[in-house]
């Protein structure tokens, strides 16, 4: 029994190991933006029931010991929650136009691109018509993404020659993860034929492995806001190749719903529990086509399938 409550001990603190961190980042932070106040309460919620369930039953150790320690950081988390809303409240924030959910305006994001020189193993969004606007890198540091994201769209680029435009612009980079957003230029072709759209499609699938064979890969349907028979159908040739090549495959519909205040408190509080992992490719797109379908006019008009 001993060793039982010696392991329940073990695993208290190394969950709870992250909360004093947290509460240091939130102090210094000044700001309750990004940090879920029902996340914690949650979370205190399961540590008073463990509290409750070992009175119950008796057992008054040291691993009860460990549980009070936990429950007094993260209720220190509220307190600074509650301070850092005071601050807030106090703050004068200049009023934007409104942009569903996102800070910083169309203009502003554009303005403040990042010059740095582009780095080796980071993350592409490669696609065409709007896509060619999206400001990525100011995009990325705003949702605070543990990794440089480059746009290299192209409006002219299409299926047939996708693989030419990759290994000019895309594979000296050589991408640890690549959003693909190819088919709005190849209504046409795919009519006439759609083996040969499948062919290059998979063509260019094998040369971004070529380059990296452990390179994330999604793929994002194309926009269909009229519902074309024949944009369904390329989606759905799409998605099988998603599945057959190991690839994520983004719905654009569902990405466009997509409400970003929510995954920034979940991405502050996963950094704030120091869980440094790459955001998924389709918490990229989310982020990607949400802000377009908000902030760019007449997407469809735009992104329109010729």
């Amino acid at each position: 029994m001993e060793y039982a409550h010696m392991l329940e001990a073990t695993m208290l603190v190394c969950f709870g190991f992250s909360w004093p961190l947290n509460v240091i980042k939130a102090y210094k932070a000044r700001t309750a933006k990004g940090t879920s106040l029902a996340f914690i309460i949650l979370i205190i919620t399961g540590y008073v029931a463990g509290i409750s369930a070992k009175c119950l039953s008796g057992q008054f150790n040291y691993v009860l010991v460990v549980y009070f320690i936990n429950l007094a950081i993260v209720l220190a988390n509220v307190f600074v929650y509650i301070r850092n809303k005071a601050l807030d409240a106090k703050a004068v924030v200049k009023k934007e136009e409104p942009m569903t959910n996102y800070t910083y305006s169309f203009d502003a994001l554009l303005a403040n691109r990042s010059s740095s020189a582009e780095r080796q193993g980071e993350v592409i969004l490669f696609g065409t018509g709007v896509d060619t606007v999206v400001p990525v890198e100011a995009l990325a540091k705003e949702f605070d993404f543990n990794f440089a994201l480059y746009n290299k769209s192209d409006k002219s680029v299409t299926v047939a020659n996708a693989c030419t435009v990759f290994n000019k612009t895309i594979a000296p980079l050589s991408p640890e993860g690549i959003l693909i957003h190819l088919g709005q230029n190849d209504k046409l072709s795919f009519k006439e034929n759609s083996a040969a759209f499948d062919d290059n499609y998979r063509n260019l699938l094998h040369e971004v492995r070529t380059v990296n064979k452990k390179c994330r890969i999604a793929l994002v349907s194309v926009e269909n806001p009229t519902g074309d028979s024949t944009v369904n159908a390329m989606n759905e040739h799409i998605r099988v190749l998603a599945e057959s090549e190991r690839a994520d495959f983004v719905s654009i519909e569902n990405a466009q719903l997509w409400n970003p205040e929510a995954t920034k408190a979940a991405v502050a509080f996963a950094y704030g529990m120091g869980l440094n992992i790459r955001k998924p490719l389709r918490s990229v797109a989310e982020i990607v086509y949400s802000w377009l379908s908000h902030n760019v006019s007449h997407p469809e008009t735009d992104s329109k399938v010729v």
